[in-house]
């Protein structure tokens, strides 16, 4: 009898996927354990020459992974087993889709992505959201909506659906947004089939991945002789914190160090605010400073105590409260943190962890301010981040950032009329968009005021 193979098909076939969820397949095909392959693709027509390399090896491709102190490693990574071409009609992979040994589809598309409002719910403001409700499919939600119909038309029974990406809640949020997006496009068959034949569980993804540079295909070929069009570069450290909760079945993913437990939110909640937040930190920090590089902006010692002084007096006493404290050990994590964002052989840049700012203040930042608000607890030590992202856009708007920002969630108009206005600091803190239920908070904008002449002192006396 041939044991049945079945499949994670993966929707993004990015750094940080192949980094990171491939990586644990691969444990289990060392292992031996071979049940599970992935087969991966991309929804829209971008990184055509990388998916044209892996298509070359099989799906194959070389990770190097550095330590803090410097150590390389180099993985030979197989468990892709096949890549999607990407077409128009994105036929590949809803056939892959609607292949019954498909138990799980996975997606790593960023928080913006999600086009979700303070208020989880669908934010039609955007062109291609709005495209895709009447019919078109270069969102997740129109993407995923084209291969369930597959999926429901060959009778392939149930499928997973799992958000690898740094939503709050992801697995819900994520499902919440795909049920109002068929709800709007009025795919009321297909709502209900999704709502008997589908779940999406809430997971936590942890490892630093850049951007690949050339320099990293060659150390890869220095190294094993490999020329890898498709080598990528990732941190030595990575985690992975899944709710155990799959409707038509899983790897064996704790067998290879996944964290299988009945509640993500506490790891979710440290890595979101003591690890995303303190990037951002980092990122809008180190640019107004000059600095190319993450590690940069934390070997600089007033980059580091902002990002330390966050955690340590505003944050941590939000997770970690006297009635329910974090199963986090959170001052050990944010040494870890920062010790990992210090790593100078990873060279993340500034320009891939500073974008998205108008998803990240209200995803990564603003809860810590509205809690410890109403806590009644001062909030000039988490103050410091929005006001850093204020001064990052004031130069963004200028034109004298060195890169190209890229935020999706950003409103040109609204960006525009922070920075031209009489008070920017009033008006970026009355931004719903960013500040949510405490936008405009005469708190808030005294600490803001507060941050501000601080970031003023700090740029004057540039490292």
């Amino acid at each position: 009898m041939i044991t049945p193979v079945y499949t994670q098909l993966h929707l993004g076939l990015g750094s940080f996927h192949r980094a990171h969820q491939a990586v644990y397949m691969q444990a289990l095909h060392d292992q031996g354990d071979k049940s599970w392959q992935i087969i991966g693709g991309n929804i829209r027509p971008d990184m055509l020459d990388t998916i044209s390399a892996l298509q070359e090896q099989n799906g194959a491709y070389t990770l190097e992974t550095v330590s803090p102190e410097g150590e390389r490693n180099y993985q030979w990574i197989t468990a892709i087993k096949q890549v999607i071409t990407w077409d128009d009609q994105l036929h590949g992979l809803s056939k892959v889709a609607a292949d019954p040994h498909t138990r799980i589809i996975s997606f790593t598309v960023t928080e913006a992505g999600y086009y979700l409002d303070a208020h989880h719910q669908l934010d039609e403001s955007f062109a291609d959201l709005r495209h895709d409700i009447a019919g078109a499919h270069s969102t997740i939600y129109g993407a995923l909506a084209k291969l369930l119909t597959a999926r429901k038309a060959n009778n392939a029974g149930a499928v997973s659906l799992m958000n690898c990406d740094n939503l709050r809640s992801n697995g819900e949020r994520f499902y919440h947004g795909f049920q109002q997006f068929l709800e709007k496009r009025g795919a009321t068959d297909l709502l209900a089939w999704v709502n008997q034949n589908t779940n999406a569980p809430n997971s936590m993804v942890d490892r630093i991945t850049p951007r690949p540079t050339p320099d990293v295909r060659a150390r890869v070929l220095e190294a094993t002789g490999r020329d890898d069009p498709a080598a990528l570069m990732g941190e030595s450290f990575i985690q992975w914190v899944v709710e155990d909760h799959f409707i038509a079945g899983r790897p064996a993913w704790e067998k290879v160090g996944v964290e299988m437990v009945p509640d993500v939110m506490p790891y979710e909640e440290a890595k979101i605010r003591l690890l995303n937040a303190t990037h951002s930190c980092i990122a809008w920090a180190g640019t107004l400073r000059g600095y190319t590089y993450i590690h940069e902006g934390t070997h600089d010692p007033d980059i580091r105590q902002m990002a330390y002084d966050y955690v340590t007096n505003d944050t941590i006493p939000c997770l970690n409260k006297p009635d329910q404290p974090s199963p986090v050990d959170l001052p050990r994590y944010r040494d870890v943190v920062l010790d990992r964002f210090g790593n100078p052989n990873v060279k993340d840049t500034n320009q891939r962890v500073a974008m998205d700012g108008f998803s990240k203040i209200p995803g990564f930042i603003q809860p810590t301010i509205r809690e410890s608000l109403a806590a009644n607890r001062s909030i000039d030590s988490v103050a410091m981040l929005p006001a850093l992202f204020l001064a990052f856009l004031k130069r963004q708007q200028r034109g004298e950032i060195s890169f190209q920002y890229e935020d999706q969630a950003m409103p040109t108009a609204v960006a525009q009329a922070i920075c031209s206005a009489a008070d920017p600091i009033a008006t970026f803190a009355n931004e719903r968009l960013l500040f949510g239920t405490v936008a405009g908070d005469e708190r808030l904008v005294a600490a803001l005021q507060k941050a501000t002449q601080r970031i003023h002192d700090f740029m004057s006396n540039k490292a």
